[in-house]
């Protein structure tokens, strides 16, 4: 990769003088637009650029007028979280053409318009590169027919285009996901869940069609995250007897007393000969065949609907200002670019590579070679399909290896959201290696007193989306009892033991404040000394300001961030919303900061103060936590399989004492296993948080996007892989 510019920017004043940028969604509607708009603007402002909006899409381009207007800091207050898109989405076919352009290119000179920021698909995408690659030409043709003078094609001379990939459906090769894929799996988890409560009562069969035509992304991670029987999607079509595979499996599930059979298409499902497999064909197949009561629930576009998700609310708002930032360094020479999200990272990738990737995948389809479409979806898809398949499908007992190996799984800590999945997923594939399966109910403390019970196959089922620990969990420590534990790994001959434990709404108070009073909310979060939630939180709600352990801050600072919002309710702005980390202080207490706010806003805004508690706990787990959850607790139970056979050997045992012990973690892009002795240089475990926390270099954006005095600041050498802008913090922030 490129490394970024290393000169230093000062003052945010200088920054973007003289460029005037441009915002527009087009193509299909997805939750996160907004955010992605709202970050692009005020981004755009904090550095001293002139922004507008592109109404209607390249429709409004095309049209003009009233359709592009500039606009202020306030102009996208409140629209973080809300759905679609405020500015407009339109197909247009006038943009197809060169007429069409030509038109569109006069309409952005008129504004002095040379840079734009297009979020939507890969055919948006593809158009505003074409319009790049033509832009020099049609200010000739302009020109030449006195639309705009010689100096005109002399100033305005090269278009920048940044994109942003909002869609739903995740099919966007170079990024692990496009804008508005975790909303819309949120949506379709609620159905599914909503559905199961129905089901179980009169034993049926539901057949989900969901969003797809050409990727099955959303029809696998949603099976995978509710345990779906069955799922069907274009890149990876069943084989050809799959008709008598399904009706066996449906079959063989009733038999076991399961009331209940989910079965994923995504739309564009396609058989091996590349033939449509409905939705309506896949219900009168079970209904001729087995007799069940079937029915189909088409999911259609209440998968774009509702708000959305943290997750992309987040993912929009760093791409969004990564985009104003590509467009600032951007030269005559720059290829048009897409910003992506990398593991962690936003990366900026050159847009027509990743569109050529993902043209590739539907050519890889129509020639039958489904592998290469797999792989070409990149990792992250292929891992969720080979996790699917792993815990879908029982092997027989003849099909499974025996181990002879004893492996207890337990819960240990406070109860997280994702627990259930993670046990169910690691006890299926525990026994799939051979592997006899014990769980533990209620922590270390259970397993001392011999609280264990083998599992089989069909004791996890239904447990991805149930919230809590099943199996009961206790912040007890072993060492209060490592006798008793002891003599209980000797009496059920435990080879190894998985640990799944920790260390041991932000919007509906955003709308009750949205009448006719200026009100400031103080929320505290939960997170122990861990300053996460808050910032996230923050982040994805459009906070002015998170307080928390990791950032020391003094009454100065409550002061600044006093005036600051009192300045700002004096003006068209009617909420603000203050976060703190529960233990981020322990003078300064949300009563505390609540009573300042309180007094010092006196006859411009009044308090509110919200203390979440356990309700952060509670509730079913998200499509990520359910899907993140199966798939580390798999890649773990398979480690463990390895260390017991490579330690176990011809009766004799051979333990390395540094990495027996390990924690499964993500790191970049990669679930990687660390020794819990390394662990312990990287731990602050007075106050059970890493010494480096990765999200901390995204807390500048909040204070950015919430109209913070702070200076914008380009780290020297720095690459694309750390491209989250950093900060200088000036008189009215801390």
């Amino acid at each position: 990769m490129a490394e970024r510019h290393s000169e230093q920017i000062a003052n945010r004043s200088l920054i973007g003088v003289g460029k005037v940028i441009a915002v527009l969604t087009s193509g299909g509607d997805a939750q996160g637009m907004n955010a992605a708009v709202r970050a692009v603007v005020r981004m755009g402002i904090y550095v001293g650029a002139k922004m507008f909006f592109v109404h209607e899409g390249y429709q409004g381009m095309v049209d003009g007028g009233s359709n592009i207007v500039q606009v202020s800091w306030e102009s996208v207050s409140s629209i973080l979280q809300r759905g679609g898109t405020v500015i407009g989405s339109a197909r247009c076919s006038a943009f197809r053409n060169r007429e069409g352009r030509l038109k569109a290119a006069a309409n952005l000179l008129e504004k002095g318009i040379t840079n734009l920021c297009v979020i939507g698909g890969d055919g948006s995408l593809t158009g505003a590169n074409l319009f790049r690659e033509e832009w020099s030409g049609l200010l000739d043709e302009l020109a030449k027919n006195g639309k705009i003078s010689n100096d005109d094609v002399k100033n305005y001379s090269h278009l920048n285009i940044v994109g942003l990939v909002g869609s739903i459906d995740n099919d966007f090769c170079g990024t692990d996901m496009t804008i508005g894929t975790d909303s819309a799996l949120h949506r379709i988890i609620e159905v599914v869940d909503a559905i199961m409560t129905t089901a179980l009562s009169h034993q049926r069969t539901f057949v989900l069609e969901v969003m797809g035509r050409h990727c099955g992304y959303l029809a696998l991670a949603s099976a995978l995250a509710c345990g779906a029987d069955w799922v069907f999607i274009p890149e990876s079509p069943p084989e050809d007897d799959w008709e008598k595979h399904m009706v066996e499996k449906l079959s063989e599930n009733r038999a076991h007393k399961k009331r209940l059979n989910i079965i994923i298409v995504a739309e564009g499902a396609i058989d091996a000969q590349n033939q449509p497999i409905t939705s309506e064909k896949i219900k009168n197949l079970v209904v001729d065949e087995l007799g069940f009561d079937t029915r189909v629930t088409i999911l259609g576009h209440v998968q774009r609907g509702g708000t959305p998700s943290a997750f992309d609310r987040i993912l929009a708002s760093r791409t969004g200002v990564e985009a104003v930032l590509a467009l600032l360094e951007a030269k005559p020479e720059t290829p048009a670019c897409v910003v992506s999200l990398s593991g962690n990272h936003i990366v900026r990738l050159p847009l027509m590579e990743c569109v050529k990737m993902t043209q590739a995948v539907q050519k890889a389809m129509d020639k039958k070679d489904f592998k290469k479409a797999v792989k070409l979806r990149g990792r992250s898809f292929e891992n969720n399909l080979q996790t699917y398949k792993l815990l879908s499908q029982k092997e027989t007992t003849a099909e499974i290896p025996k181990s002879n190996f004893n492996v207890a799984v337990m819960n240990v800590g406070a109860p997280a959201a994702g627990m259930n999945a993670a046990i169910r997923s690691a006890v299926r594939v525990g026994i799939t290696e051979g592997h006899k399966m014990l769980v533990v109910n209620n922590g270390f403390e259970g397993l001392s007193k011999g609280e264990i019970k083998e599992f089989h196959w069909t004791c996890v089922r239904g447990w991805t989306g149930q919230g809590g620990s099943i199996l009961g969990t206790k912040r007890t420590l072993p060492a209060m009892y490592l006798e008793q534990i002891a003599e209980q790994i000797r009496t059920y001959k435990i080879n190894g033991l998985l640990v799944v434990g920790g260390f041991e709404t932000c919007d509906r108070i955003k709308q009750s404040a949205s009448g006719t009073k200026r009100r400031v909310f103080i929320i505290e979060t939960m997170g122990g000394y861990c300053g996460y939630l808050a910032s996230m939180g923050g982040l994805s709600a459009g906070a002015d300001v998170a307080y928390i352990f990791e950032e020391k801050f003094d009454i100065r600072e409550l002061q600044a961030n006093v005036r600051h919002l009192t300045e700002k309710m004096k003006t068209n702005i009617q909420r603000g919303l203050v976060l703190r980390n529960e233990n981020c202080n322990e003078n300064y207490t949300t009563d505390f900061i609540y009573q300042l706010y309180s007094e010092e806003g006196k006859g411009v805004f009044d308090c509110r103060k919200n203390v979440l508690g356990h309700m952060q706990q509670g509730g079913a787990p998200s499509p990520f936590d359910r899907n993140f959850a199966t798939k580390i607790s798999a890649k773990a139970m398979q480690w463990l399989t390895k260390k017991l056979q490579d330690n176990f050997q011809d009766g004799k045992v051979f333990v390395n004492d540094d990495d027996s012990v390990c924690l499964l973690g993500m790191r970049t892009r990669t679930l990687l296993f660390q020794p819990v002795v390394e662990l312990k240089k990287e731990t602050d475990f007075e106050h059970r948080i890493p010494k480096e926390q990765w999200w901390l270099k995204l807390r500048p954006l909040m204070k950015i996007l919430a109209k913070y005095k702070i200076s914008y600041q380009v780290p020297s050498s720095a690459k694309l892989e750390n491209i989250e802008c950093r900060t200088r913090e000036g008189n009215e922030a801390s």
